[in-house]
């Protein structure tokens, strides 16, 4: 799917109302097709990111998991490892 959408359950510190609505926001640019949309479609763009915020907002409240919370930073240098090796020359 989008790169961009990372993974927002079981992490500390715990995901922000932002970073649900970036990932929502994501979303919503890869299946409509639009980075930004037209001024047309611009009142159903942001109903759609809303509700799909305030969905994942709603699954993520809900998750229940025994592992212990993933460490942000721990998370940033895998990712960044995994870039590396993918762009490597």
């Amino acid at each position: 799917m989008c790169r961009n959408i990372r993974n927002l359950h079981n992490l500390e510190p715990p995901t922000t109302e932002e970073e649900v609505r970036s990932a929502a926001l994501q979303y919503v640019r890869k299946i409509s097709g639009f980075t930004k949309p037209s001024r047309a479609n611009a009142l159903a763009f942001e109903r759609a990111v809303d509700a799909v915020a305030q969905a994942s907002a709603e699954l993520l409240s809900e998750l229940v998991t025994t592992a212990p919370p993933k460490d942000r930073e721990v998370e940033a240098a895998k990712a960044r490892a995994r870039s590396a090796a993918r762009y490597a020359a």
